[in-house]
């Protein structure tokens, strides 16, 4: 049990200087020296786990989509705008996160391992056809036709944000993205309840450190 947990951590230490190194350089200015350098580990631990750039590459972008600090709402379409709001607050903290919208939009990487956005998209349907079912959305909302626009702005917006270096936060954008969109899609009595505030995100983040030991493992 503890060499499970020890390769554990250092899988997990392995992609996070991976993430680091993938979201400062892009894909194929990334050298395995650099992310052994940053990583802390042998040549032998990393080829371990990994057997080359691009397996580590994939690896990065497997962690793209995840659940781990939403927390469940009462609305559906809450915990939709939740995904998008707590992914701003983190993204900018956590490189390995960045790292897979750095590798979906480099034009060679995603040649050569695909995208992080069809995961996206179809997590996101899945969050709106719930909603759907639970009577927050229009009638004429086609979730995955939604999922598709959402994923696809959000991502402009991280980029918009990136290239501006404004005085904005991509919290900020995102929040002002989630109040352009639901308009259109949520049924007027489910809008005015909704939280879109730009620090949103961050108190469902803080209050899920503060209780995820009593959670269940995220994805």
């Amino acid at each position: 049990m503890a060499k499970q947990a020890r390769a554990i951590r250092t899988r997990r230490q392995i992609l996070e200087a991976a993430g680091a190194v993938f979201d400062e350089f892009g894909y194929d200015a990334a050298t395995i020296a650099e992310i052994l350098a940053r990583a802390g580990v042998t040549k032998g631990a990393l080829y371990f786990h990994f057997s080359s750039k691009e397996e580590l590459a994939r690896g990065v972008l497997d962690q793209a989509v995840t659940t781990e600090g939403i927390l469940p709402q009462e609305s559906k379409l809450q915990e939709f705008v939740d995904i998008g709001m707590v992914l701003a607050h983190r993204l900018p903290r956590e490189p390995l996160l960045s790292a897979c919208i750095r590798l979906s939009a480099d034009h060679a990487a995603r040649e050569l391992l695909g995208t992080s956005w069809p995961a996206w998209t179809e997590f996101m349907a899945e969050q709106l056809r719930g909603a759907k079912e639970q009577g927050e959305l229009l009638p004429h909302v086609v979730p995955e036709d939604t999922a598709t626009v959402v994923v696809g702005a959000w991502t402009g917006m991280e980029v918009i944000s990136v290239g501006l270096k404004g005085e904005e936060s991509l919290e900020q954008w995102i929040a002002k993205l989630y109040d352009h969109l639901l308009p259109g899609i949520a049924v007027p009595g489910v809008l005015r309840r909704l939280d879109t505030a730009p620090d949103r995100g961050a108190r469902i983040w803080e209050t899920y450190l503060e209780v995820r030991d009593t959670l269940a493992p995220a994805e």
